[in-house]
This record gives structure tokens, sequence and C-alpha cells, in this order.
């Protein structure tokens, strides 16, 4: 069998092999750079009233408790918090993904929202399935994905090469 034979067989196989990853890959990453334009995926950044944040964490932990569905008692229920003095809020992220957006001054609520983007990345990189599937499914198809573009780029020149000699 000659070589470039071989080499439009497993350019064939190994595309179908990385088909579903790929496919997710290409769709998540379009939702997250798309994140900001669409409120649906994550939720607009608010405005506060000063740049320099005077609340203390128990005012954040004591209004962020007050949100039902954010579901705060302690901070153990928050995954994270965004201190963005540029726009003098707080975001305050709950463990079930609903986000609380602060006046970084008074403690005012500004926004609620359910934020998504952290499920999608979550989906994008592959953690979503398994902790270290990032390593084990995602990585091996951005191998096979780098082959197929060095298969695909000797298929598409190896013609003129040909006509050449």
């Amino acid at each position: 069998m000659s070589f470039s034979k071989t080499n439009r067989t497993i350019h064939k196989w190994a595309s179908i092999v990385i088909a579903l990853p790929l496919l997710l890959t290409i769709i998540t990453g379009a939702l997250l750079l798309l994140k900001k334009e669409i409120t649906y995926i994550q939720p607009q950044s608010m405005k506060g009233i000063a740049q320099t944040p005077t609340i203390s964490f128990d005012e954040i932990l004591k209004q962020a408790s007050s949100i039902e569905q954010a579901n705060i008692s302690t901070w153990q229920d928050v995954n994270r918090l965004d201190v963005r003095p540029s726009k003098g809020i707080i975001k305050v992220r709950s463990e079930n993904q609903w986000e609380i957006q602060l006046d970084a001054k008074t403690a005012e609520i500004l926004q609620v929202a359910y934020r998504r983007s952290d499920f999608i990345e979550t989906l994008h990189d592959g953690t979503f399935f398994q902790d270290k599937a990032n390593l084990w499914l995602m990585l091996p198809a951005a191998i096979i994905l780098l082959f197929l573009w060095l298969t695909g780029l000797y298929l598409f020149i190896y013609p003129y090469f040909r006509k050449r000699k």
C-alpha cells in the first residue's frame, strides 16, 4: 500500500474518531466567544456608584444570603467573588451558578441572574463528563486534530508536488 493511500485512510478514520469532541468544542467555543453579547449565557455587568470597594465581607455574605435562588447561607456556598473596581461592583457567584451583583459601596443588589457560561465552559474543556476528561478526551482529540491538519496539508500539497516532477 502506498504512503498516500495509507495517509488518506488514516486521515479518514481519525476524522471519524474526533468528530463529536471537535463538534462539541466548536459549538461551545462559539458560545463562549459570544458570552458577553448574549445575556442568556452570561449576565451583563452592571455599574455601581464608587470605584473603591468599601463594603465588608459580612455585608457581602448578608446580601448574598438574602437571595433565595442562590442558596447561600455560609461562605462554603460561594464559588467566587469577582471584584470589579472600575465598574464599582462585586459579583458573588454561588455554587449553583447564580450570580449576584452588588454595589461595592452601598451593598445594594444590582442584579440577580443565572450564569450559564461556566456550564458551557465545562462542556468545552470536557470536565463536565469527568474531572480528568480534558486530559483523556480533549487532549487526544487535539493531538489527532493536529495530525489531521498535517496529513490534510500533505494530501493538499502532494498532487502539486507530483505535477512539478
